[in-house]
């Protein structure tokens, strides 16, 4: 999704456009990797001076419950962030350069079954995020 849908969707949810969260906002959009807080507020801060780290954070959380970013949760280090995929994918995540990849045609139905059966559980939706190296940083 681009930077300019993502701040129609957040305006039509009743949220005000300002500088600040419009440069949060294109940070996330335009990066091919997942992205710490820190690391927005960083990138963020060369476009709009006056941005807080409090803003990040807020703006990052309305966007996700919004559905337009996902949460990514990283082996030894703190949660990241990235673009939404589109329709239901999961993320391939290299753990040298950060880069972030979705991909679609996996086929869960015989595990997510098999589980439910033996713990009792319904299972109503599951995220799978898979960690390795991209093909140019095995390369290196």
């Amino acid at each position: 999704m681009s930077a300019k849908l993502s701040l129609d969707q957040f305006h039509e949810n009743g949220y005000r456009i300002t500088k600040a969260r419009g440069a949060v906002v294109e940070i996330v959009e335009t990066s091919n990797r997942a992205l710490t807080p820190v690391e927005v507020y960083d990138m963020a801060r060369k476009k709009y001076r006056a941005l807080g780290l409090v803003t990040v954070y807020r703006t990052l959380e309305k966007l996700e419950e919004l559905h337009l970013i996902q949460r990514v949760h990283q082996p030894m280090s703190c949660q990241a962030f990235i673009s939404a995929g589109h329709g239901h994918q999961h993320l391939l995540l290299c753990q040298n350069c950060g880069q972030a990849t979705f991909f679609e045609g996996d086929d869960l139905d015989v595990l997510t079954k098999s589980i439910a059966k033996k713990t009792g559980y319904q299972i109503n939706e599951h995220w799978l995020q898979l960690f390795g190296l991209c093909a140019a940083c095995r390369k290196n």
